[in-house]
């Protein structure tokens, strides 16, 4: 009589990272589903952890973001912040830093630097909780307006995809983006048509944080 029976294939997929597998489970006295669910709870922490580790490859912190700055071991040094309007973050023995666009693992060396005559080689970690500097803004006619947060780039067709498309009612010849750049306004047109029929690509114009994207209402003639 053999040892295992019940054979089961189960399959599952992490969209977030395009991975999926195929695991076979042998049961041993009623143990599959716990033994199924470590499995799967580990594939899930592993897929998770590489998508963190490349979001984070070209991530910038900006104004507006929420950050977990810790400092390993020492007590009252774990805290939640949110990045001013400055681009500065107060944090208990290192006064003020600046950490506009830097990286999070350029923070965490600038941190650790700041601290350095207090703690000489702290253990300093800083995490992105919320990139809430990062947004951006879609109006007028499309199926989902609102506010996005965008990861290393988006363009305005993803943009506009990510609001659901164009209403019927959409002008797509009047799109534009609407970007404060050095203090002063700027609308930019965008050529839809000529973008949804694979022109000039190159056109699709990049979005960075603040950018509104503006779609109004067609003419009735």
């Amino acid at each position: 009589m053999p040892i295992f029976s019940d054979e089961y294939n189960m399959s599952f997929h992490f969209p977030c990272v395009a991975y999926s597998a195929n695991i076979t489970f042998y049961s041993i006295g009623g143990g599959t589903m716990r033994l199924a669910k470590i499995l799967l709870g580990v594939c899930l922490l592993l897929t998770i952890s590489s998508a963190v580790q490349a979001a984070e490859a070209g991530f910038k912190i900006r104004a507006g973001d929420v950050l977990q700055i810790t400092v390993w071991k020492e007590e009252g040094l774990d805290q939640e912040l949110v990045v001013l309007p400055d681009g500065t973050v107060t944090f208990p023995l290192a006064g003020t830093i600046s950490l506009q666009d830097l990286t999070p693992a350029e923070a965490q060396a600038r941190v650790k630097e700041q601290l350095a005559n207090v703690i000489p080689d702290a253990s300093v970690s800083v995490i992105v909780k919320a990139p809430l500097g990062h947004t951006i803004s879609v109006m007028g006619q499309v199926t989902k307006p609102g506010d996005f947060v965008i990861g290393r780039q988006m363009t305005v067709m993803q943009a506009l995809s990510q609001a659901g498309g164009l209403t019927p009612y959409a002008s797509e010849g009047g799109i534009v983006v609407l970007r404060n750049s050095n203090g002063k306004k700027r609308s930019i047109s965008y050529p839809y048509d000529d973008i949804t029929e694979g022109k000039h690509l190159e056109r699709d114009l990049e979005l960075v944080p603040g950018d509104v994207v503006f779609v109004p209402t067609a003419g009735l003639f």
